[in-house]
C-alpha cells in the first residue's frame, strides 16, 4: 500500500475517534442519544473544568490501584506548548502508559483485498464530477491545501473529503499526532512502558468504498465547512483544553467526525475502539500502584465511552475538579 494510501485511510480511525474542528459551537447534549452517532451525547458530570494547571486528568480507581486518565484533542497547532508539570508527575513510578487506540496497519493477509478495494475508488479528478457550487468549492480548498487536482483523483467523494482535510492541516500547521506523540517520548524518556493497539485499515477501506453516495456528498461538504472555517478554531479549542477548560475544548463543530460514522461497520468499529481502551485501562487496575492513559476527548466523554463503561463496571472514576 502507498504511503498516500496509509495517511488517507489513518485518518478514517483517526477520525472515527476524535473530536472535529470547525465553525459553530454544538451541544454538548443532546435530547435524545443518537444510534447513528456515538459520541453525540457526553455525560454532564464529566464535563468539568480541571483544578489543577495544565490539561484536565480523571481518575480511575478501585482498591490499590490508580489510573489517570488525561483527555486529549483529536487535533492541535503543531508545536503547542502546554503545561507537563502535571503529566511528568503522574509519569513518574507509574507501571505503565496507556497512549490512543487509533493507530492503523494493513494485516498480510488483508494486503491483497485492501490494494483491490483502493483501485476501486481511484478515478479522474473529483472536481469534475462535481456539480456547481460545490466544484467551486473544492477548487478554492484545494487551493488553501496547496494541492493539485491530480492530488484527488477519486471516485468516491468519502476518499476525496478525507484527503482534503488531511491535506489542509498539514498545510496549517496541524497534527492528529500530538499530544500522543510528545506523550510518547516523555514517556520513553522516563522508562515508562508504552501500550499501543494498532488496527487493521482493510475494513475500514471496504466500507469507504460501499458508503452511499449521500453520505459520501454530506462528509465532503463538511470537509469543506472545516476548511472554509480556518485553524482559529483548532487553536481556540486547544488554548482551551491546555488551561483544563474541558468544555470549552469539546466547544467545536463536529460535522466532518459525526458523517464518517456513517460508512458500513463505522460504529461497530468506533465500539470496539472504546471498548478494548476501557478493557486496557481494566487491565490496568489489576496491577497495585498507579498508571496513565490517554484517550481522544469525546470517546472518553460520551454516553457509552470510555469512562461510562468504566463506571458501569462498577469502578470509581472522578473528575478533573476533583482530581489532585
Amino acid at each position: 500500500m502507498t504511503s498516500a494510501k496509509r495517511v488517507l485511510f489513518a485518518a478514517v480511525v483517526a477520525t472515527l475517534a476524535a473530536v472535529s474542528a470547525a465553525r459553530a459551537q454544538v451541544p454538548l447534549t443532546q435530547a435524545q442519544p443518537d444510534p447513528n452517532d456515538p459520541d453525540a451525547t457526553l455525560v454532564e458530570e464529566l464535563v468539568v473544568t480541571a483544578r489543577l494547571p495544565g490539561p484536565a486528568w480523571w481518575r480511575v480507581s478501585d482498591a490499590d490501584t490508580t489510573v489517570y486518565v488525561l483527555g486529549a484533542p483529536s487535533v492541535m497547532p503543531k508545536s503547542f506548548s502546554w503545561d507537563r508539570s502535571v503529566l511528568e508527575r503522574r509519569l513518574k513510578d507509574a507501571n505503565e502508559v496507556i497512549m490512543p487506540f487509533n493507530s492503523v496497519r494493513v494485516g498480510v493477509l488483508r494486503a491483497p483485498t485492501t490494494l483491490i478495494r483502493a483501485a476501486q475508488i481511484k478515478g479522474g479528478p473529483v472536481e469534475e464530477d462535481l456539480p456547481e457550487p460545490i466544484k467551486s468549492r473544492f477548487i478554492r480548498a484545494r487551493e488553501a491545501a496547496g494541492q493539485p487536482a491530480k492530488r484527488y483523483g477519486y471516485k468516491n467523494e468519502l476518499a476525496a473529503a478525507i484527503q482534503l482535510v488531511g491535506d489542509y492541516r498539514s498545510k496549517m500547521r496541524l497534527t492528529a499526532s500530538d499530544p500522543a506523540k510528545t506523550i510518547g517520548w516523555i514517556a520513553q524518556s522516563m522508562k515508562v512502558k508504552i501500550h499501543k493497539k494498532s488496527y487493521d485499515i482493510g475494513p475500514l477501506l471496504g466500507a469507504a468504498v460501499r458508503t452511499p453516495k449521500a453520505a459520501q456528498r454530506a462528509c465532503l461538504l463538511e470537509a469543506l465547512d472545516e476548511v472554509e472555517a480556518g485553524a482559529e478554531p483548532v487553536r481556540r479549542a486547544a488554548e482551551a483544553w491546555a488551561q483544563g477548560d474541558v468544555r470549552g475544548a469539546l466547544n467545536v463543530e463536529r460535522g466532518y467526525d459525526r458523517c464518517m460514522i456513517a460508512a458500513p461497520g463505522a460504529v461497530k468499529i468506533d465500539a470496539q475502539m472504546k471498548a478494548d481502551q476501557a478493557a486496557a485501562i481494566e487491565q490496568a487496575l489489576q496491577k497495585p500502584g498507579h498508571a496513565v492513559a490517554i484517550v481522544q476527548l469525546r470517546p472518553l466523554l460520551s454516553q457509552g465511552g470510555v469512562l461510562d463503561r468504566l463506571r458501569a463496571k462498577g469502578y470509581e472514576v472522578k473528575t478533573p475538579g476533583d482530581v489532585e
